[in-house]
């Protein structure tokens, strides 16, 4: 199973509109640094899945019929804008499974175009292609949804984006799920009353509540680049920063 982060960052993403911090005048200077909307791309044995829709320019991006599904963590704008030119276009329908949230994002639901909406509800498997996902639910300001997401020979990977913090039950989950990988929302350095996400402490603490055994920090914001660059911290060494444009291949796992 390969996972592909196509975006890394936090609503405003690297480089932030008007900002001089030194992570956004890096981004600028170097596009390896630049974190577009949080989405990533899960491929394997044909099936190809896409987590989010953030990414302006799906309807470039993707051909027709070359994604087997979209599926969606909540329905804040970062995460669906891109959904907003693609249902114009003339093709097969493309299912997109979220979160049972009956505002969903401005008229999307009232005017679909060839996007089929389906509701995914928390722990009730479906299956797309060679691909197993399991919703779990997430701390956040909108009805969010996480995925773990199993392949046929035991790959497992979760993506758990917007939250802060875990709920029991979806910790209680992947601590008994196997061995995988996980990316988790860390979109703040160091904060004394984080809100709606995790700072660094939080996504470490629901690193070692999971059990993963490789955790990807994702949904990164200007702030925390900037704090890294500043203050150069240890990363344990289950931990990596995710980038725009890198992957992960997940190996399958023992249970």
């Amino acid at each position: 199973m390969r996972v592909t982060f196509l975006g890394t960052g936090a609503a405003g993403g690297v480089p932030l509109y008007g900002c001089e911090c030194a992570a956004c005048a890096r981004g600028r200077q170097d596009p390896r640094h630049v974190r577009r909307p949080c989405c990533a791309l899960v491929e394997h044995d044909g099936a190809r899945v896409l987590l989010d829709a953030g990414l302006t320019d799906l309807h470039e991006r993707f051909a027709p019929g070359f994604l087997t599904a979209i599926v969606l963590t909540h329905f804040h704008p970062d995460h669906v804008h891109g959904l907003f030119h693609l249902r114009w276009g003339k093709a097969d329908a493309i299912p997109v499974y979220g979160p049972p949230d009956t505002d969903g994002c401005a008229d999307l639901f009232k005017h679909p175009g060839m996007l089929s909406f389906r509701t995914a509800r928390k722990f009730e498997a479906f299956e797309l292609g060679a691909l197993r996902l399991t919703p779990l639910p997430l701390v956040h300001s909108k009805p969010t949804l996480g995925y773990a997401i199993e392949g046929p020979a035991g790959e497992r990977f979760a993506y758990l984006t917007d939250t802060l913090g875990l709920p029991p039950r979806t910790a209680g989950f992947l601590r008994s799920w196997g061995e995988f990988e996980m990316a988790i929302d860390c979109s703040y350095p160091p904060h004394p009353a984080p809100n709606n996400h995790n700072d660094w402490h939080a996504a470490q603490r629901c690193a070692l509540e999971a059990g993963a055994r490789r955790t990807w920090l994702t949904h990164v914001g200007h702030a925390l680049d900037d704090w890294m660059i500043q203050h150069a911290p240890v990363v344990p060494s289950h931990i990596a920063l995710a980038a725009d444009g890198i992957f992960t291949d997940v190996e399958p796992c023992l249970r």
